[in-house]
């Protein structure tokens, strides 16, 4: 029965016995390892293990691969790394080489990586893995894969530790966070004010400070506490906004200079006065006169008062009688400091008079009556002499016998 079954499949699929779908598979990098991770010249015949782990399940055919140490400024060192195993049946492959690194190497970064590596044609199929990179080995901003190479503990790292400023257009810089450097946010350039660098410089390793100090200051118009410049006189400011040396980074700075102008003053509003108005035109609207600032252009009043009155552009909806107070106000901007608060003022009035609110009375709040407390009953003790005979007498208000003298 199990005969006949396969000759009629194999009828309905044409004629042609057609053999079961083989899987092929690429080489797996099972892992790629370095020691030390780190290396400072400074020390005898510095150098640097590799061992690499490939698997296939037809073996390896490989039995070498060449590996390529570069740093940021192109700098190459390469050598072999040659299987362990001489059995091209194994399913995994270890391959291991050692680098020694001349003294006079460059410090810095070295990235590592490996010529491809193929599987035994016996599988029926070759594959190769393609160049094998090393990973991530450390949370060392700027030097998470690699070989860090020292002299003297000093890595020396060329990164760009901070960018900006956000305030420059022609940089093109794009940021990790846009909502705070952007061009919209731009120092004010003026005497009085200051200039905080983290505003404006944004940090690529956030574990460094970041300063700001002075370089030149005509007519000494910018001074700095190394965190915080300060806008003192007119004149030119030339600073430099940096990042320090550290043993791992090199240090980085930006220079800028600017010219510091005049301080920003407070605008003063000229104000309209507003006629007193009538209970009978409640629910209306009266248009009252244009408030002009040098600051802002035309400013728009407030309602101080909204349950007398509601302002809206430039006019003023009446709502009950009363005092209505409408506000005048600037916000700062990058010439013009915040106004003062102004304020227009006018009743509401019916047939010209105010109109007189009953003053509630308020129900007199009981005093208690302190209870009198009784004075203490004090005796009194006397004494009272006659002759030779001495006697004492207490009461309250004590007295001698006859023929007795009181004795003092």
């Amino acid at each position: 029965m199990k005969i006949k079954s396969l000759f009629v499949a194999v009828l309905l699929m044409g004629g042609v016995l057609v053999p079961p779908a083989q899987a092929s598979e690429k080489p797996t990098v099972e892992s790629f390892t370095f020691s030390p991770q780190e290396v400072d010249l400074s020390i005898p015949k510095p150098s640097v293990q590799f061992e690499l782990v490939i698997s296939h399940p037809k073996g390896i055919e490989s039995v070498s691969t060449f590996l390529t140490l570069t740093n940021a400024r192109n700098d190459t060192f390469s050598t072999y790394l040659t299987r362990t195993d001489s059995n091209f049946a194994s399913t995994k492959v270890v391959f291991k080489g050692a680098l020694n690194l001349p003294r006079d190497t460059a410090p810095g970064v070295y990235t590592f990586s490996t010529a491809s590596i193929r599987n035994n044609p016996s599988a029926g199929y070759q594959y190769e893995t393609g160049i094998i990179e090393g990973g991530k080995v450390r949370n060392l901003i700027g030097a998470e894969s690699g070989v860090l190479v020292r002299l003297n503990g000093e890595l020396n790292l060329d990164y760009e530790t901070f960018v900006g400023p956000s305030y420059d257009s022609t940089l093109g810089i794009s940021y990790s966070d846009p909502s705070r450097f952007n061009l919209l946010n731009t120092p004010i350039w003026k005497v009085g004010e200051s200039l905080d660098p983290t505003k404006y410089f944004e940090l690529k390793v956030p574990d460094l400070p970041l300063s700001v100090t002075v370089t030149s200051s005509l007519a000494g118009s910018c001074t700095s506490n190394g965190k915080v410049l300060e806008f003192t006189k007119e004149g030119t400011c030339s600073f430099i906004v940096s990042t320090p040396k550290t043993p791992n980074y090199n240090e980085k700075k930006i220079n800028q200079s600017v010219t510091i102008t005049s301080a920003r003053i407070k605008p003063t509003l000229t104000l309209n006065k507003i006629s007193n108005q009538d209970v009978k035109d409640l629910g209306k609207l009266i248009e009252i006169g244009r408030v002009y600032s040098t600051a802002d252009g035309y400013v728009l009043p407030l309602s101080a008062t909204p349950a007398t009155c509601l302002a809206s552009g430039l006019f003023v909806k009446l709502i009950s009688a009363g005092t209505c107070k409408v506000t005048y106000q600037t916000p700062a901007n990058s010439s013009f400091l915040e106004s003062d608060l102004y304020t227009v003022s006018f009743e509401i009035l019916k047939d010209g008079q105010p109109v007189v609110v009953p003053t509630p009375v308020a129900t007199p709040t009981p005093v208690a009556t302190p209870t009198p407390t009784a004075k203490p009953v004090v005796k009194k003790t006397i004494t009272c002499v006659k002759g030779k005979k001495t006697v004492k007498k207490t009461a309250i208000s004590p007295k001698c016998p006859a023929g007795y003298k009181l004795k003092k």
